[in-house]
């Protein structure tokens, strides 16, 4: 596969340029990337992995204004995974030809959207091929983002999906009210003309039937099925003791409520994180991993035979209670000598206020590396060489970095984030 012209290694080169941007700057690079093989006015994307900003668009300013989820959710739900979809879509007031490609390198799958121009040609095969394959990397790269969330970014996760999720419940509420004023005076028997009546009695239970599917539409790009979630963990359990003769039992939640992605992510990767840690025990035959959804908590539970004498400390490693400190959950571990131990992970599938922010939360994933290198004294030209990086984009990071945690110097930096570590 070719970008160029000139083998394989321009394509390789694009997707590591691609992914190894912040993650707010990924979708304008892979934009960028695909601009001469698919050549396109605008870019959208919706991505089941990110909870607080799962639709993301770039390019011309007239079309992605007028983008929504709506647009892109039908192609997510009818996309094949590897076979790139040309044709015309209504989007942005006009009828334009689009590039759809799907990919299910990530369980609950994304969609990328090119908005192509009016007399564009249908892209040959070569071209549907390299965005496939970048789509593919760069899904899989947000998939495991997702699952391991360091707490900064968790955190702000957090706190963008609470923001997000009330604002859209109060305009909810708000359109929800005044539509169902309107449809009560619409009925009332009073009103002389019975045709317009009927007509605009029409229009609000319409815009009331759209707004409570767009509300659904969030709540699944935003939130899991605890079944699917469980369903997930299993998968990624199994192989760990395919060749071991310990016997792994696994217990579904008997619940048809939705988690929080960042939840689930969380529940499952401390469930693997404490699997791994029984299954280094002496003489554990059964393990049991089960969840339970009950007074608005996930309570995920793991629970063996062994010898009973794992302690909170050898469970707990720094990042895995960062994490759950950071969703407000907590880590129990009730061990009997001789009978087993139960280690149970409890997080709110809600939080009752937005978390404490870390004062490294504004910074951007690249800023978060260029910081890290100049708490260890290194200055700005060894920095660009580690980062592959120029010294000017290096000064233009540092910069940004001072402004963002409200600090004079590089010193008073490097002493927050030795704080914050």
């Amino acid at each position: 596969m070719e970008l160029t012209g000139s083998g394989s290694i321009p394509a390789l080169t694009a997707a590591y340029e691609v992914i190894s941007q912040p993650l707010g700057e990924i979708l304008p690079r892979l934009s960028s990337v695909l601009a001469e093989p698919i050549p396109h006015l605008a870019a959208a994307e919706l991505s089941t992995h990110c909870a607080h900003s799962p639709f993301k668009t770039h390019g011309d300013p007239a079309i992605v204004d007028r983008l929504t989820t709506a647009d892109l959710a039908p192609l997510l739900a009818s996309g094949r995974p590897g076979r790139p979809w040309q044709g015309v879509l209504d989007l942005a007031g006009a009828e334009r030809p689009v590039l759809a490609v799907t990919s299910h390198a990530t369980p609950r799958g994304a969609v990328l959207l090119l908005v192509r121009k009016a007399a564009a040609a249908p892209a040959a095969e070569p071209a549907l091929a390299l965005v496939q394959a970048l789509w593919d990397v760069v899904t899989s790269h947000f998939d495991r983002l997702a699952i391991e969330a360091m707490p900064g970014a968790l955190a702000r996760s957090r706190t963008a999906a609470g923001t997000r999720a009330r604002v859209i419940a109060e305009l909810g509420e708000g359109y929800s009210a005044a539509l169902t004023a309107l449809l009560g005076v619409l009925r009332s028997r009073n009103l002389d003309d019975a045709a317009a009546r009927a007509t605009a009695t029409d229009l609000a239970v319409s815009a009331l039937v759209a707004l409570r599917a767009d509300a659904e539409r969030d709540q699944e790009l935003a939130e899991e099925p605890a079944g699917q979630a469980f369903a997930r963990l299993a998968d990624s359990l199994r192989p760990l003791v395919r060749y071991s003769p310990v016997r792994l039992e696994l217990a579904a939640p008997d619940s048809p409520r939705t988690l929080p992605a960042d939840v689930a992510h969380t529940a499952r990767a401390t469930v693997r994180a404490v699997l791994l840690k029984v299954l280094e025990q002496k003489e554990v035959s059964r393990v049991h991993i089960g969840w339970g959804i009950a007074d608005g908590e996930l309570r995920a539970t793991v629970r063996d035979d062994g010898p009973g004498t794992l302690t909170p400390c050898a469970l707990s490693p720094g990042l895995l209670r960062d994490r759950l400190d950071v969703l407000n959950g907590r880590l129990d571990v009730d061990a009997v000598p001789g009978w087993g131990s139960t280690v149970s992970a409890t997080i709110p599938l809600s939080a009752s206020q937005d978390p404490v922010p870390d004062p490294l939360t504004a910074l951007g994933e690249r800023e978060l590396q260029v910081l890290a290198r100049l708490a260890l004294g290194h200055r700005n030209r060894m920095i660009a060489e580690e980062l592959h990086i120029s010294q000017s984009t290096v000064k233009f990071h540092v910069a940004n970095i001072l402004t963002k945690l409200g600090v004079e110097s590089r010193g008073e930096a490097a002493a927050l984030f030795h704080t914050a570590a």
